[in-house]
């Protein structure tokens, strides 16, 4: 019984996360945008799992590419934007992806193999930028920035985050911790 039950629970905390594999679990070897760049030949056809922010969508007959600025992943593959970003690469897929939803500035993941680099120009430079051929790409949803308590402050009374008054962090009226100085 008790082996039916944690297999249970294993099989339920697994399927809490709605993340592709290979976006969540990095590869055995993950190598780094640097090291990529530095010697692209020797890591050609290595898995990567890289991520960032679109920068644009070109679109051909048979594949689209996404233009990405670099940025390192968090452990779940999110891309890290208080970090600084190392550069740019593009992301090769064979489907159609449509500009309206990968627009710019969205948080994006790819994972898939090196296949070399690319000439790309930025203005009026010419850059190499990496690519890879996407098994998957994951776009995250945007951060919702808020009060802790949701809408109107602490319990929906409209005093903010964090109020010292009623209800508020670190003392509430009347109660306990309140300084006995009023």
């Amino acid at each position: 019984m008790k082996r039916h039950l944690l297999s249970i629970c294993i099989l339920l905390l697994s399927a809490c996360s709605n993340l592709p594999p290979a976006i969540e679990n990095p590869p055995l070897y993950d190598i780094s945008y640097s090291e990529a760049t530095r010697d692209i030949a020797r890591f050609k056809d290595a898995p990567v799992r890289w991520g960032g922010v679109v920068i644009d969508v070109e679109n051909e007959q048979n594949f689209s590419l996404v233009q990405v600025l670099y940025y390192p992943l968090n452990s779940y593959g999110r891309p890290q934007l208080d970090k600084p970003n190392e550069g740019r690469f593009l992301i090769k897929s064979p489907e159609f992806l449509d500009p309206a939803v990968y627009k710019k500035d969205i948080e994006i993941t790819a994972a898939g193999t090196l296949k070399g680099d690319i000439d790309r120009a930025v203005g009026n430079k010419s850059l190499r930028l990496p690519i890879i051929a996407a098994k998957v790409i994951h776009l995250w949803p945007a951060y919702e920035y808020g009060n802790y308590y949701g809408y109107g402050g602490y319990g929906g009374f409209g005093y903010g985050y964090p109020y010292y008054g009623f209800y508020g962090y670190p003392y509430y009226r009347g109660g306990y911790f309140w300084p006995y100085w009023y």
